[in-house]
């Protein structure tokens, strides 16, 4: 290989190493922080798995109902990405389509409108006045209770999308380091390469 050649690439190999592991370096700073952030903010909401003894038919982790993946989590704090997923998923999505019969904090709100309207058209001194009139008070409750069940489990859910963005950071930066080192590796053979010749000259020049 042309000497002028080699020192092209040997510069262009010391370059990527720079950048690679500048890119590492950067990448576990990111991760790092992203997953840190998350961890400290799910443990300061102190959300708590139901404990093992909930794990009973009618307790709050049934098993008819909750899978195996949170009842492994009883007791446990909610404290990285995977547990909120779990947490929001097997825990408040079960509890969710219980409140109202499937129904979510948007599609509650036309069963509310059609109570009042028939509230509207009933005399106000009917037993069925009554009975709508309760109706639409625990829709009502349903409805909040909807929307901070809702509201939470967007919460812990967006936790954990930013959590598995700062795992895969970690990740990413992993790779630009193996890649900063098979890069490292190619740059110290065309150094060794390139002085091989020179110190075959010098012996040569020494024998003569």
């Amino acid at each position: 290989m042309d000497k002028a050649i080699r020192w092209r690439i040997m510069v262009l190999q010391a370059v990527l190493v720079v950048v690679l592991a500048a890119g590492a370096v950067f990448a576990f700073s990111v991760g790092t922080f992203t997953t840190n952030q998350i961890k400290e903010e799910l443990t300061a909401q102190q959300i708590y798995f139901p404990g093992a003894d909930q794990i009973k038919a009618g307790g709050a982790l049934d098993p008819a109902l909750f899978s195996q993946e949170i009842r492994d989590q009883a007791g446990k704090q909610v404290t990285d990405g995977n547990q909120a997923r779990i947490y929001a998923n097997d825990f408040i999505n079960v509890h969710l389509h219980g409140i109202a019969g499937g129904l979510t904090y948007a599609s509650i709100g036309d069963k509310i409108t059609q109570l009042n309207a028939q509230l509207a058209q009933t005399p106000s001194g009917s037993p069925q006045y009554t009975d709508l009139q309760k109706q639409i008070a625990t829709a009502n409750a349903q409805r909040d209770t909807l929307f901070k069940g809702e509201t939470l489990r967007g919460n812990l859910l967006n936790a954990y999308g930013w959590w598995t963005v700062g795992t895969y950071t970690i990740y990413a930066g992993y790779g630009l380091v193996l890649a900063a080192l098979v890069v490292l590796a190619a740059f110290t053979f065309e150094v060794l390469a390139l002085r091989r010749p020179l110190k075959m000259r010098v012996m040569q020049k020494a024998v003569a």
